[in-house]
């Protein structure tokens, strides 16, 4: 799977798992209904998933552009921490108004969900790519073969 149908599919899957473990997570840490809480998780998973399609984009137009184009553990981390870094940045204005809470404890709660999804997202994507294979950007390319 490649191309436009390997990224919406990658970003879905990879946020619905998200919803799944945050939204319980907030309503028990801020004695908030599950509802509340999955709506909250909800927003962040859509401000998650636009902001997964415009890094991925991102980053496998500079990884095709490597002269080693494999995704090595190093290659996995660093995108790990490209994508949850630049959310976090997004998310904590959200949680705190959300929340009604200051920005250094939304923050806070954003560490938290970063070291979680830090493991997940190396994870899943490393399932992901065992399940669909690699994408094209990150396919060494075989001297000879046009």
């Amino acid at each position: 799977m490649q191309g436009a149908t390997r990224k919406i599919v990658q970003a879905v899957l990879y946020e619905a798992g998200g919803v799944v473990f945050v939204a319980p997570t907030l309503s028990l840490a801020y004695d908030e209904g599950l509802v509340y809480s999955t709506a909250l998780s909800l927003a962040i998973s859509a401000v998650a998933l636009t902001w997964n399609m415009v890094f991925n984009l991102a980053f496998e137009h500079w990884e095709a552009r490597q002269q080693c184009r494999s995704r090595t553990t190093r290659r996995r981390i660093l995108h790990a921490l490209g994508f949850e870094g630049g959310l976090t940045l997004i998310l904590v204005p959200l949680i705190a108004q959300w929340l009604h809470i200051s920005w250094l404890t939304a923050f806070a709660t954003d560490i938290v969900l970063f070291v979680f999804f830090f493991f997940y997202a190396f994870v899943f994507q490393w399932v992901f790519d065992r399940v669909f294979d690699v994408p094209d950007s990150a396919r060494e390319v075989v001297e000879g073969n046009i």
